[in-house]
């Protein structure tokens, strides 16, 4: 009978730990769409990162935070694209731009821009002294296709160049690639993708839109600037730290949310840190 009894006891404390393990899914569903009410949030996005200051280290760094996002994008499903991709002169990478595709890539995402600071025991000091370094990271949406800005010849300035395979893959030794400055902004553009000049130009051009139209949301043109400035690419003002050495530790500096497991972090697994940032918003 005593033995009946604690088996109905454990079924019902089963039932329960499943229903309220059920709500919570449902609540924390239910907050995340209150999280993610911004105008633009829905929107998929580009994310670009360029290294600061630090020559090799900081591009070896920028290498790193591109394949830490192109792995976030894989575990959430999220589909991307390396529309622009210069690589180091010695390693890593001078600059790098993921279109990201997927369920509210912006508003997931949109927090992420700002100077990621990482300290670790260089690889390249044959000393094995530590070094800090800085690489910034900018996010735009994918404003809609019929956005009204205009954009005159004449405020344009465009080269093309050879593409530059990846990893083992051959050189593209056509001039395919595009880049576009857009002289009044000093803005410039990147795409090299496509095997056609043409579809590079036309996905660079969308870009270009895509920067000039935030710029007029923004009504702010210091705010882009200083994203665009790399001068504050430097010790002070990132929002984020990745200390490899003499611990362990990824602090976000404007939530205080912390991870003792930077390789789990740089497997993308970033939830933690996006989902503090949207509950401080």
């Amino acid at each position: 009978m005593i033995k009946e009894l604690l088996s109905d006891i454990n079924e019902t404390d089963a039932s329960l730990i499943n229903e309220l393990n059920h709500l919570k899914e449902e609540v924390d569903k239910y907050s995340k769409k209150i999280y993610l009410s911004g105008k633009y949030d829905s929107l998929n996005c580009y994310l670009e990162i360029h290294p600061g200051a630090g020559g090799t280290e900081s591009c070896d760094w920028s290498s790193m935070l591109l394949d830490m996002y192109i792995k976030y994008c894989e575990k959430n499903n999220h589909t991307y694209e390396i529309i622009s991709l210069q690589k180091g002169d010695e390693a890593g990478i001078k600059s790098a731009i993921l279109y990201i595709k997927g369920y509210y890539a912006y508003g997931y995402l949109k927090n992420e821009q700002g100077v990621h600071r990482l300290v670790r025991i260089s690889p390249f000091d044959s000393n094995k002294r530590r070094h800090t370094s800085f690489a910034s990271v900018s996010v735009t949406p994918e404003f809609d296709d019929d956005i009204n800005i205009e954009i005159k010849d004449e405020d344009l300035k465009i080269d093309v160049y050879h593409s530059s395979g990846a990893g083992g893959q051959s050189v593209n030794t056509s001039n395919s690639a595009v880049r576009i400055t857009h002289l009044p902004s000093k803005i410039v553009v990147t795409c090299q993708t496509e095997r056609s000049q043409l579809l590079n130009k036309d996905k660079a051009l969308k870009l270009l839109k895509n920067k000039l139209y935030q710029i007029e949301l923004d009504k702010n043109k210091k705010l882009m600037d200083e994203v665009k400035d790399s001068s504050d690419i430097n010790f002070g003002s990132q929002i984020r730290s990745y200390v490899l050495e003499p611990y362990k530790l990824v602090k976000d500096h404007r939530t205080g949310y912390e991870s003792t497991s930077p390789d789990k972090v740089f497997s993308g697994d970033l939830d933690g840190f996006i989902e503090s940032m949207l509950e401080k918003n």
